[in-house]
């Protein structure tokens, strides 16, 4: 079994900045991958950005410049540093893990969200 936990979502002023973190722990080996995504109402959830093993990073073009994603490996943590927040960033974000389980298979796993809402 794995646990997500996710955390720091809140209200913020445009322009504000929020720091998002994922811990995953439970039967895991080795993490793969790790990203976040969001989903506003009425629309479809989105990648914002991910990162592997290797720390290699991705962002949707609507974020990069402004948002920073990084990992702890030791705590199997995960961080999503958000600046100049815009009205349109407002949505609920999850993350998620790709993993290798003890049993030697790969696995995907989601969180429940966190909501960021960014509004003056």
């Amino acid at each position: 079994q794995v646990q997500l936990v996710e955390s720091g979502g809140g209200l913020v002023r445009p322009g504000g900045s929020l720091r998002l973190s994922c811990a995953a722990s439970g039967s895991i080996f080795s993490i793969n991958a790790m990203g976040w995504n969001r989903q506003a109402p009425g629309n479809e959830r989105e990648l914002v950005a991910g990162i592997t093993s290797d720390g290699s990073t991705n962002y949707a073009d609507s974020v990069k410049g402004r948002f920073t994603i990084s990992r702890d490996s030791a705590k199997n943590t995960m961080y999503l540093q958000m600046n100049s927040l815009k009205p349109e960033d407002t949505a609920v974000y999850s993350c998620n893990v790709i993993y290798t389980g003890r049993d030697g298979y790969e696995y995907g796993y989601w969180g429940q969200g966190t909501q960021v809402t960014v509004s003056s």
